[in-house]
């Protein structure tokens, strides 16, 4: 299904439950930034593929930021399109005989309801923090690079920016750690990646 406009998508995306939403930038009534604030504000976990002319890193960072999961610049070929699409439906579905839940020091992560609780605080994940999160907690004290994690959580070698990566670890660290400017559990290799320290 599809919509002509921000207004219309959204009253779809949340009437109709789609498994992925490709949400374009440039929509009339509301913009895809505001569409994409609002389902992630409603707690709707839908993979999002932000789809957009606009190229710069600014933007594309924007855009994940307030909960995009991947983004796609236009022009584009459909393959590509396709590709990310099928990657991003594999990765947010469920692992066969993984853990449900992780403790990560105050905060307890439940993969199965894409949740954090941290004290009062209840926090939602997107698909690929989850898929971020169970990549970094299977291996702990392990330095993993940031093309490992674009490669194995996005699925694509030539992803346009290892800053991707940053921004998502930024999202997981605001949601999970007591002091996200001096982490303790999602720790900064610098010139490598990262390691989760449990």
């Amino acid at each position: 299904m599809s919509a002509p406009d921000g207004e219309t998508g959204l009253e779809l995306a949340l009437s109709s439950q789609p498994d992925l939403i490709i949400l374009d930038l440039m929509l009339p009534k509301k913009d895809g930034m505001e569409v994409c604030r609002e389902l992630r504000s409603r707690n709707v976990r839908t993979p999002i593929i932000m789809l957009t002319a606009r190229s710069g890193e600014p933007d594309r960072v924007a855009g994940l930021e307030i909960g995009a999961d991947d983004y796609v610049t236009k022009p584009f070929s459909i393959l590509e399109l396709v590709a990310r699409t099928r990657a991003l439906l594999r990765r947010s579905a469920p692992a066969d005989g993984a853990v449900d839940q992780v403790r990560v020091g105050d905060a307890l992560v439940d993969f199965k309801q894409y949740v954090v609780v941290n004290g009062t605080e209840r926090h939602l994940l997107t698909p690929l923090e989850v898929s971020l999160l169970r990549l970094l907690v299977h291996h702990p004290h392990e330095v993993i690079t940031r093309e490992r994690l674009l490669n194995e959580i996005w699925g694509f070698q030539t992803y346009p920016t290892t800053r991707t990566v940053d921004t998502f670890v930024l999202r997981l660290r605001q949601k999970i750690e007591r002091d996200p400017h001096e982490p303790v559990h999602f720790v900064t290799v610098h010139g490598a990646g990262y390691k989760f320290v449990p």
